[in-house]
Formats: C-alpha cells, sequence, structure tokens
C-alpha cells in the first residue's frame, strides 16, 4: 500500500511544486510572445495615431483662457447652481467658454469668459451680483493675457526639444542609436495617444496639463530603460549561441520584467486615480482633473508602449541588421536539421524493434520561420562573438581544388 501527499496524484513528477504566473513570466513558460506579435502590435499603434490626430484635427483642443487670454469670475457657491450663474455671467454681456466649482473650504464656482476690458469687468460683477442678490465685493475676476500662454508654450517646447536630444544621446550611448529611435517612438505614441483622449474628452488645456505631459515623459523613458536593460543582458553576446536567437532572448527578457513593470504601473496609477476620480469627480475639486487626466491616461498608455511597442521595434531594428538575420537563420535552420535527425532516429528505432508495423511514423517538426537555404549547411555554426557571418564554403565551379 502506498500513501500519498495531500493533493498528488501518485506519480513523481506530480510531486514538484506548481510554478506561478510570475516564475512561469520569468522563465518565458507563460507564452507571452510579444516578439512574434510585432506587426500585429504595430498595427494596433497606428490605429491609435490615426485615431487620436482624427479626434485632434476634428474637435481640436478647448484651451483655457491661460492660452488664450481672458477673464475667470469667482462667484460663491452659495450664490445659486452653477448653471444659474453661468446664466448671469452670459445675461451680464460676457461670453462664457466654461465653468466648474471649485473645493476648497469655502467653494467656488469659476466662470471663465472671454477677455474684457477693465470698464467691462465692473459692470459684469455689479450685474451678476444684483442677478443672484449677493454683494459686488464677494465676486473676485482675474484676467489672464493671451502672452502669458504663448510664453508657456514656448517653454514648454523647448523643455520639450531638450529633453528629447539629452534622452537620445544617453541611450545611444548607454545602449546603441536603435534603442533611442525605439525608445523616442514609444515616447511620441504616448503624448499622441495622451493628447487624443484628452481632446475627445473635452477637458481644457491648461499649465497643469503641461506640466502632467512633461512628468508622463519621463515616466514612459523609465519603463522603457528598464525594458531594454534587460534585453541587453540577455542579449549580450547572442551571436555565440547556436541555441537562441536575438527576438527570443529579448522577449524573454520582456517577460522578466513584466511584474515589475505591473506593481509599479498599479502604486503610481492608484494615487494619480485618487486624485482624478475622488479629488476631481466626488470632493470638487475641479483645479485637479486637468492634471489628473493627463498622469492617469499617459501612465498606464506608457505601460503599454515600454513593453509592447519599444521592445518589439528594438527587436525589428536589430533583425534588420545582417549579423542577427544571418544568426537567426543559423539558429532555425540547425533546429529544422535537429528535428529532421531525431524523427529520422526514430523511425530507425521502430524499424528495428519488432511489431510495430502498425506504428504511425513520426513527423519531422517544421521549423517556425522559412529558414534561407544557403544558411542551411551553416546549422552548426556559431561563430564567436562580434565575428561577421560566416559565408558558404563551397567551391566555385572551375576554381582550384583546397588541398
Amino acid at each position: 500500500m502506498s500513501s500519498h501527499l495531500p493533493g498528488s496524484s501518485g506519480t513523481a513528477g506530480s510531486t514538484a511544486p506548481r510554478r506561478g504566473w510570475a516564475t512561469r513570466l520569468y522563465l518565458g513558460e507563460a507564452g507571452l510572445n510579444v516578439v512574434d506579435w510585432r506587426r500585429r502590435l504595430f498595427m494596433v499603434a497606428a490605429a491609435v495615431v490615426l485615431i487620436a490626430l482624427a479626434s485632434i484635427a476634428v474637435r481640436g483642443f478647448s484651451f483655457g483662457i491661460e492660452f488664450v487670454g481672458g477673464n475667470a469670475f469667482h462667484v460663491p457657491a452659495g450664490a445659486g447652481t452653477l448653471i444659474e450663474v453661468e446664466d448671469a455671467v452670459s445675461d451680464a454681456g460676457a461670453t462664457v467658454v466654461s465653468g466648474q466649482e471649485v473645493g476648497g473650504g469655502e467653494p467656488t464656482y469659476m466662470i471663465r469668459t472671454l477677455e474684457l476690458s477693465s470698464e467691462e469687468t465692473l459692470a459684469a460683477k455689479a450685474e451678476v451680483a444684483a442677478a443672484l442678490g449677493i454683494e459686488a465685493e464677494s465676486i473676485g475676476d482675474d484676467r489672464v493675457s493671451a502672452a502669458w500662454g504663448e510664453q508657456i508654450t514656448r517653454q514648454a517646447l523647448i523643455a520639450l526639444a531638450v529633453f528629447i536630444a539629452v534622452v537620445i544621446a544617453y541611450l545611444s550611448i548607454r545602449f546603441e542609436p536603435r534603442a533611442a529611435v525605439a525608445a523616442i517612438s514609444a515616447l511620441l505614441l504616448d503624448l499622441i495617444a495622451t493628447a487624443g483622449i484628452y481632446s475627445l474628452v473635452g477637458f481644457e488645456v491648461t499649465p497643469a496639463t503641461v506640466i502632467g505631459f512633461l512628468t508622463i515623459m519621463g515616466f514612459d523613458l523609465y519603463d522603457t530603460v528598464v525594458t531594454f536593460d534587460k534585453i541587453h543582458e540577455n542579449t549580450k553576446g547572442i551571436t555565440a549561441s547556436a541555441t537562441e536567437t536575438y527576438g527570443e532572448a529579448a522577449n524573454l527578457g520582456v517577460n522578466q520584467v513584466l511584474v515589475r513593470s505591473i506593481n509599479t504601473s498599479v502604486v503610481a496609477l492608484l494615487p494619480v486615480g485618487a486624485l482624478l476620480f475622488i479629488g476631481a469627480g466626488l470632493l470638487g475639486a475641479g483645479t485637479l482633473k486637468d492634471l489628473g487626466l493627463v498622469l492617469f491616461v499617459g501612465m498606464a498608455v506608457s505601460f503599454y508602449t515600454s513593453l509592447c511597442f519599444a521592445a518589439p521595434l528594438l527587436v525589428e531594428l536589430k533583425l534588420r541588421q545582417p549579423r542577427f538575420y544571418a544568426h537567426t537563420q543559423r539558429v532555425l535552420a540547425k533546429r529544422a536539421a535537429l528535428a529532421t535527425r531525431g524523427a529520422r532516429q526514430a523511425r530507425q528505432r521502430r524499424d528495428d524493434e519488432p511489431g510495430d508495423a502498425d506504428q504511425p511514423e513520426p513527423v519531422a517538426a517544421a521549423p517556425m520561420q522559412l529558414v534561407d537555404p544557403d544558411l542551411v549547411d551553416l546549422a552548426g555554426a556559431a561563430p564567436k562573438v562580434g565575428s561577421r557571418p560566416a559565408t558558404s564554403k563551397r567551391r566555385r565551379p572551375g576554381g582550384p581544388k583546397r588541398r
């Protein structure tokens, strides 16, 4: 009589502990193959860019008074509802652009209008106070010139250009220029997707929005650099390997950093989500929604772009190099040769064993990718690190024979 541990099936292999999802990801056993899916992922990225650009072209952005100039009236929330206050300001002769409730110890309504002169502002305040039954002194007003918004825009563009130049230089030195191209492409995808969602939602573009865009740029590059560092570690000296391609080693690196990226993104998105949904949505802190939306969307998109766009794009650029393309062909050729040899040996053993005539013949496993016929004879070759791809040693017709 044999005894078994609870939950065991009685076989020797079943006593081994079952690996968790994170462990299988790190070992490359979870089946997440973003490198082989890279063409589909590129199509998804292209669709996102087209939708975002279409929204920006059709709907545009709702710029705040900091960028287009105008006035902002601050009316106590106890004077009435937001709609009543907006109607009162509109009846006073001002063109209302937007209105929102600003939370705090003393909630107020911030009504933004087109730019008014000093006389028009005083007249509008008096009419609004009379319509709502409050004192004119309780209504605050701010006047912002469009020149200030132009200055913010110019400084933001300069900061963006400097940031991208520094990132390109750093990634080119730390990794290589192809890594810089892939990282900047992922960053631009993140910015375009976030801007498209901002346009679809219709939130106002304020200086807080610009700050949010500059913030997500750093978050996006951080995630991408961590992914590239793991890929660089896994693919170091890969051309000397006869069993693994560059794409496979890079895909393993993506799997290994996936759990870390999930943890980092969740931890970062929780406070930003609280800022957006609780602070701006439930508590009425309207000034927080501009910053909250751009951070929430940008961080969520950067998680996707660093793993599912930047890494596959880097692999695509690397495999266009003859050295890595030839190495991939050699590995695939060797696998095809080993599969064929294994099938031939199994068939030979089957023929040598009596009584197995009715058993079906084993079928050789087909290679996963097409192999260049000119490289099949190099299946067993494994060049040294950094060496050029070997060429076929077939003798040319009419050439001298080798001794």
